[in-house]
């Protein structure tokens, strides 16, 4: 007569089975993902001997991660690199080291009197505008008093020209591959489906509309506002509420989901936006980049100036409505190889051409030469 195995056996060989079974993919998928980083090489662009004084968003998060990824890489690619705060004394530190271009990202708590001084001083200013086309009734204001204007938005280009700004550029943000980058993460991070963001009212709408959908499969949403759904009940379990996320852990939520949806925020909506001129926006947003540059499949909605930037059907995934959504999560969650081969492509068209390293020598490129 066999004799049984003792249960502590049993749980041990199911455990290790469950354990190979989980891991073995999430393993063989890091190390494509790892191919493809070492088959990139860095960007090298050479340093600028330059001077530049970089004046921070002043608001802290989530405008520090994007503070955090400019100052680091503008550290690499000008000979010295300045940086101070909205609440410091712009002008005496302008005054005292003479900086080539003073680069002030966002703009909204520094002080536009500061600025005025500098450029009578006779030194360049410059400023990044972070959230086109959605505050344009007060950046509109700003932008008057710089000399150079860095938009995210390609239908702000025409805006600010026609209001006399003589140098208007398009420049969207990037992917900092030293935080949204494929990484070994704990299991609990792994989801089939994520959405990380606030719950706008044009967001909530279309989530309403495939609640029932993302309450039957491994689902994961995280940010503020999210209880105003209709559906909030049925979606309770799957949602994070109120959360504002750092964005390391962002990025191990965005690599450890299967797909991850990118919903961009409506133009129109009265009760968050400043923008009464109701300018469009057709460009991507920065998490489209952070997205794909984490080595999983990105699903967004249409914005016309996208393909500039990744192929759809190719290195990302487009959809048009919530029935179009559904039926593509379905079909790419069913079908892991094609899935794989996009989020491959993504993250290889992001170390290529998407990174702050291509952006800042791009703007350093404009300001210089």
């Amino acid at each position: 007569m066999a004799q049984r195995k003792p249960r502590a056996s049993i749980g041990w060989s199911r455990g290790w089975e469950h354990g190979y079974r989980t891991g073995l993919p999430l393993g063989y998928h890091l190390g494509l993902c790892e191919a493809v980083r070492q088959q990139v090489p860095d960007p090298a662009p050479a340093r600028r001997d330059v001077k530049l004084m970089y004046v921070t968003s002043g608001k802290g998060f989530p405008y520090s991660p994007l503070d955090q990824s400019i100052i680091e890489t503008l550290q690499g690619l000008v000979r010295k690199l300045l940086v101070l705060s909205p609440n410091d004394n712009l002008v005496k530190a302008a005054m005292r080291h003479r900086p080539d271009v003073v680069l002030v990202l966002e703009g909204l708590a520094c002080p536009v009197e500061h600025i005025d001084a500098i450029r009578e001083a006779g030194i360049r200013t410059a400023i990044w505008f972070t959230d086109d086309p959605y505050y344009t009734d007060v950046t509109a204001l700003l932008a008057e008093h710089y000399d150079v204007i860095f938009t995210l938005e390609l239908e702000c280009v025409p805006f600010y020209l026609d209001r006399g700004c003589r140098q208007v550029h398009y420049l969207p943000f990037a992917a900092n591959p030293a935080i949204y980058r494929p990484k070994p993460i704990p299991v609990n991070y792994r989801y089939d489906i994520s959405f990380i963001g606030s719950a706008y009212w044009s967001r909530v709408d279309f989530f309403d509309r495939i609640a029932s959908f993302l309450a039957e499969r491994h689902t994961y949403i995280s940010g503020i506002w999210w209880d105003r759904l209709r559906h909030y009940k049925q979606l309770a379990s799957k949602i994070e509420l109120g959360k504002w996320m750092e964005a390391e852990e962002t990025a191990s939520y965005y690599y450890g989901s299967k797909i991850v949806i990118n919903l961009h925020r409506s133009t129109i909506d009265p009760t968050y936006n400043k923008n009464t001129q109701g300018i469009g926006a057709v460009s991507p947003n920065p998490r489209t980049f952070e997205i794909a540059g984490s080595g999983t499949l990105q699903m967004t909605d249409v914005r016309s100036d996208l393909g500039r930037f990744y192929e759809p059907g190719k290195e990302i995934v487009t959809y048009s409505s919530p029935e179009e959504l559904m039926q593509k999560i379905d079909y790419y969650l069913a079908h892991e190889e094609e899935r794989t081969a996009i989020a491959l492509n993504a993250l290889r068209r992001t170390l290529q051409e998407h990174t702050y390293v291509h952006r800042l020598d791009r703007m350093l490129g404009i300001l210089f030469g």
